[in-house]
């Protein structure tokens, strides 16, 4: 605002000092001699009586008579001029309406309707666009801070409508995002509290026989094989426990929501080239994308880009860099989107892994990353009823996407 604000003052007063020069230099150039031609036509008759040569006054246009005064004068009605000729007085006579109010006047009108319209449009922008900014610019860092619970209001302006739209939106899923976090660490730590409580029980049976068959009070040999049978069914259940754990820990930790649908593959084409035609320019990689006919595919738009998008980060990160080609395929009812890149360096041992969470190849070096690229990819491909597999070739690996044709 403050900028704003220093920006108006500084265009005021540049359109103040160009009002007041222009109006001087129109001034000076009314009091100049090339704005008064009678001055020009006094002196060139004062020149031909000083020659003694004749003169008509129907050859000049503003000189309406001269004549020699002899003693005092009148001032006439009519605008005159005395000079000094041969050393007498001669007084001329002279018609002349200058035009330089009008030029004034349609200058200064015209200044000012262009100053009016510099101002409307800062104006303009002030309160079509800095204002409404202003108004969201600490959105952000409140979403930072994790202020989730103020929405937005709607922007009746064209210009942010949809920016504020999308933050709103980001909001909500963050909102989202944290309530469901929330309620899986509570879910968790009730499940870890009920295990636990479950476990000791077994335990304490388990210490109690342990104990029992350490100072020999057992002398039964059919006593002793009941108390191991009983040992022996509480680890089970113990081990019950554990699985169970292990169950909920490989379960998908995460909210990947799809909205299935119908979309078109040239839609899905489009917003991979838009993304990476000029990044991977940048990186000087070769990047093709292969003829395809378009067609309808079942599935979420924005999560079948999303797959492509991990498919081609992978590439690009655990690639050599020099080429990534996008080509595609049709195979019973199905349209197949292949990603292939150079400089596949993954073992084809390790290939069967690659769509697990958390698992990192041998190939990853000092590349950072989670494990979840591809693991998302395949989570999100078999909600969308599709597929995705790779295969490696020589020193190029290529990743498909299997998406069902509408």
């Amino acid at each position: 605002m403050k900028s704003f604000v220093r920006l108006l003052i500084a265009v005021a007063a540049v359109l103040a000092a160009a009002f007041i020069g222009a109006n001087l230099i129109i001034n000076n150039s009314n009091e100049g001699g090339a704005s008064r031609p009678y001055r020009v036509e006094a002196e060139r008759i004062a020149l031909k009586i000083e020659k003694g040569e004749d003169y008509s006054l129907s050859d000049y246009s503003t000189i309406t008579a001269v004549e020699k005064l002899s003693g005092g004068f009148k001032s006439g009605d009519s605008d005159f001029l005395v000079k000094e000729i041969g050393g007498g007085l001669y007084r001329f006579d002279y018609k002349y309406h200058s035009d330089s109010g009008n030029t004034a006047l349609l200058f200064n009108v015209c200044f000012g309707v262009a100053a009016a319209l510099v101002f409307g449009v800062l104006f303009w922008i002030y309160f079509a666009i800095i204002r409404p900014f202003n108004k969201i610019s600490g959105y952000p860092a409140e979403l930072a801070k994790g202020n989730l619970t103020l929405p937005l209001k709607q922007s009746r302006g064209k210009y942010f409508g949809k920016f504020i739209w999308g933050l709103d939106l980001l909001r909500e899923k963050l909102e989202k995002q944290k309530t469901a976090e929330l309620a899986l660490q509570k879910q968790n730590k009730t499940m870890v509290l009920s295990l636990s409580h479950d476990i000791k029980t077994p335990l304490s049976v388990i210490e109690l026989y342990a104990k029992a068959l350490e100072k020999g009070l057992y002398k039964d040999e059919e006593k002793k094989r009941e108390v191991a049978l009983s040992i022996n069914a509480k680890c089970e259940e113990i081990r019950g426990y554990v699985d169970d754990i292990s169950k909920t820990a490989r379960e998908d930790f995460m909210d990947l929501r799809v909205n299935n649908g119908e979309f078109y593959l040239a839609a899905l084409v489009d917003s991979v080239r838009a993304f990476y035609t000029d990044k991977l320019d940048l990186l000087k990689t070769d990047f093709e994308i292969g003829r395809f006919s378009d067609c309808l595919v079942s599935g979420d738009l924005e999560r079948a880009v999303e797959v492509l998008q991990n498919i081609i980060e992978n590439a690009v990160k655990y690639g050599d860099g020099k080429s990534i080609s996008v080509f595609f395929e049709e195979e019973d009812g199905c349209q197949l989107v292949h990603v292939k890149n150079s400089g596949c360096t993954l073992k084809d041992a390790d290939l069967p892994h690659i769509f697990e969470s958390f698992w990192r190849g041998g190939n990853v070096g000092s590349n950072s990353g989670s494990g979840l690229g591809l693991y998302i990819c395949r989570t999100l491909m078999y909600k969308m009823n599709g597929e995705i597999y790779a295969e490696i070739d020589g020193d190029y690996i290529t990743v498909t996407a299997v998406f069902n044709m509408a």
